[in-house]
């Protein structure tokens, strides 16, 4: 295949570099930047959710796939995508233990700014795959009660451990949101949702900022006794009134571990190799150094203080925060020179 493949790929995937540049006439650019000359004459793009692949930039190009090293693919027109036999693959799952690491730095960090006590309190989760999985299983270790709505899952398994959403928000002490980002889930957040919840919740959207209808969260967060937000609506050009009110704010870097981005990149590279069967790189992962390796955390029999230190130890979070609040102008420099933190694991 060599010479005769052009891929274009987001300059700002990690790992990326000199991967596929003996298989393919390789174009490395700026995701915000590819642009229809770009993709005119490629055979695929390996983007993340910074390029928007619709009729505008594939109409006319000879692209015949897309992977995307990223969980959402909100950012592609996959009805386009079906129509004119463009295959689509994403990450799904790459970076479900870095989210789930947020959410528990978050919840344990403004708990304890706060002195919220988390004693025998219930963790509602909505969306319950990759990444809700994951913080379903934390959740349990430290022995908080759960309650989990995913109707898709439900009608596909039965509904016998699964709840309404009504009755999730009307008996969860946090709701936390793990959808992917869709007509049936856009502005799901809103006046109704944030009415049924529980008086003195805690709030957490880490999954894409249109789920959340953010007028109707700003009406409601006298009610809230925490917020936590690390995506938004109109990215990078957030509310600030809305920055304001969160306990926790950050920018769309939950899932950004160390672990997380080898994750998505290897899931990327290992598609593009099987479709255009360059089997040097079925099997790729990027190199691993011995810090990579995710920390084993042993939380059985601590105090809520000594869990909280340990989270915020591992990821402190509130460090993230500080620096957004400081220059939430620069959302997209912010994500772009992020200092990867590396995962845990119980």
């Amino acid at each position: 295949m060599e010479g005769k493949l052009k891929i274009v790929v987001d300059s700002k995937i990690p790992f990326m570099e000199g991967v596929l540049d003996p298989y393919a006439e390789v174009v490395m650019k700026n995701g915000m930047d590819i642009n229809r000359e770009d993709v005119a004459d490629a055979d695929a793009l390996v983007i993340r959710t910074r390029t928007r692949c619709d009729a505008n930039l594939l109409e006319g190009s000879k692209v015949t796939m897309i992977a995307t090293a990223t969980i959402g693919m909100d950012h592609i027109d996959l009805d386009y995508c079906a129509a004119h036999n463009i295959e689509v693959t994403n990450a799904a799952g790459c970076n479900a233990g870095g989210v789930m690491q947020y959410v528990f730095s978050a919840l344990y960090g403004v708990c304890s700014h706060n002195a919220i006590s988390l004693d025998g309190k219930t963790i509602g989760i909505i969306g319950v795959g990759n990444v809700g999985k994951k913080i379903e299983m934390m959740a349990r270790y430290l022995g908080f009660k759960l309650l989990l709505c995913d109707p898709p899952r439900a009608q596909r398994e039965g509904e016998e451990n699964f709840v309404s959403q009504d009755y999730l928000l009307a008996n969860s002490d946090i709701v936390t949101i793990h959808t992917p980002l869709d007509e049936t889930t856009r502005k799901m957040a809103g006046e109704d949702f944030f009415f049924k919840m529980k008086s003195g919740a805690i709030f957490i959207n880490a999954a894409r900022g249109e789920i959340v209808d953010e007028a109707a969260l700003k009406h409601a967060r006298p009610k809230l006794s925490a917020l936590v937000l690390d995506t938004w609506c109109n990215e990078p050009f957030i509310d600030r009134e809305l920055l304001e009110m969160a306990d926790v704010a950050t920018p769309h870097i939950a899932g950004y571990s160390y672990q997380g981005k080898m994750n998505g990149t290897s899931m990327a590279v290992q598609a593009v190799a099987r479709r255009f069967g360059i089997y040097q790189l079925y099997d790729f992962y990027p190199p691993q150094m011995p810090d990579d390796i995710p920390q084993r955390l042993d939380l059985k029999d601590k105090t809520q203080g000594q869990i909280a230190a340990t989270f915020q130890y591992n990821y402190p979070i509130f460090t993230d925060d500080f620096m957004f609040r400081c220059e939430p102008e620069n959302f997209e420099l912010m994500r772009e020179k992020y200092n990867y933190r590396r995962e845990i694991y119980i």
